[in-house]
Formats: structure tokens, sequence, C-alpha cells
């Protein structure tokens, strides 16, 4: 079972450790190790993940599969794009799922979530930035809508960036259109 939670405060650690985990499983080849380190050690601590909570623009969702945690989302509401003409945007800065959870459908549940919480906040659509290199993400964005409008160089230290695309998803006229069948609804659990 599939289930999608709300994180807070309480969670930092947690969000810190998956992070540590799913970027080194997914990232850990595209850099040096200490580049890889030195991100990771910069990016995916308590404190870090603390302070990104005191932005209320910024949410985290975590998502377990029977029962074991899997992964974890972060978007950033009212985020901007050079590469995109539209405001009141939204940023999906981070989905990583732990490689064992692959292949169960969660990143395309938090995905539906995500973009559901983002029209509900009346943005107009949502972008992300994904390494070149990950073919599988891209598929996965451009089959969830998303097309490729940029790039960017993500800066894993003062040496090394990766190549990315820059992805997204323009709501429209849909983003009025909320769904109200709940079909394919997750409850999201704010009492993980």
């Amino acid at each position: 079972m599939i289930k999608i939670t709300q994180a807070n405060r309480e969670h930092s650690q947690l969000i810190a450790e998956l992070g540590k985990q799913a970027f080194w499983e997914s990232h850990g080849h595209s850099a040096s190790k200490e580049d890889i380190n030195s991100f990771i050690a910069k990016t995916y601590n308590k404190a870090a993940i603390n302070k990104e909570f005191e932005n209320t623009n910024i949410l985290y969702h975590l998502v377990s599969f029977n029962d074991k945690i899997a992964g974890f989302s972060k978007i950033e509401l009212n985020t901007s794009n050079i590469n995109i003409k539209d405001s009141n945007i939204t940023k999906l800065d981070r989905l990583y799922l732990l490689k064992e959870f692959y292949g169960k459908n969660l990143g395309a549940k938090l995905v539906d979530l995500i973009i559901e919480l983002s029209k509900q906040n009346h943005e107009n659509g949502i972008w992300l930035a994904v390494w070149k290199e990950n073919q599988k993400a891209i598929r996965f964005y451009t089959k969830s809508g998303f097309k490729i409008v940029g790039e960017y160089n993500f800066k894993i230290s003062e040496t090394h960036s990766n190549p990315n695309h820059i992805m997204y998803l323009e709501y429209g006229s849909q983003n009025s259109q909320l769904s109200q069948k709940g079909e394919g609804y997750i409850r999201i659990n704010k009492n993980f």
C-alpha cells in the first residue's frame, strides 16, 4: 500500500538520511567521490532541512510502501525560472526514491499529488531540473507531460557541474478544472 505524508520539521533527520542514500544511488557516479560527499554533507543534513521548513512555500512529502519509507519530494511554490515566461509556477526541487522501491508507481503518485497541490495554490505550472544522463527520469517526466524548455548546470562542487535539462509542465486552462471525482486521489496523512 502506498501512503504519502506531508513532512514537518520532526522529519528533518529522516529526509536528510533519505536524501544522502537516494542521491548516492542516482548521482553517485556523476562526479568524484569527494565532490559527491561534499555536496551531500552540505545539502542533506538536519540543519539544512530544518532551515528549509522555515520557508512556508517549501513543502516536503514522504512516501512509504507497505509501511516502509521509500522516498520523498520537495516542492517550492511561486519559484520562477528564466527559461519559463509564466509566473506563479512551482519548482519540483527533489523527487527521490530509494532504488529498492523503483517500479512500484511511487514516483507517479508523488507527481500526481504535487501537481494537485500546485494547482490548489493557483500556480500556472511546475518545473524541474533533471540530469541529462538520467534517461529513466527524463522518460518518466516526459510521460507525465513535462517538456524540455532549457538547460542548466547543476553545481555539485566548485570544480564540477552536471548538465541538466529544465522541464516544464504548463497547466493552462486545466488549472481551473481540479479533479472532482477523486480518481487516483491519495489522502495525505499529516500525522505520520
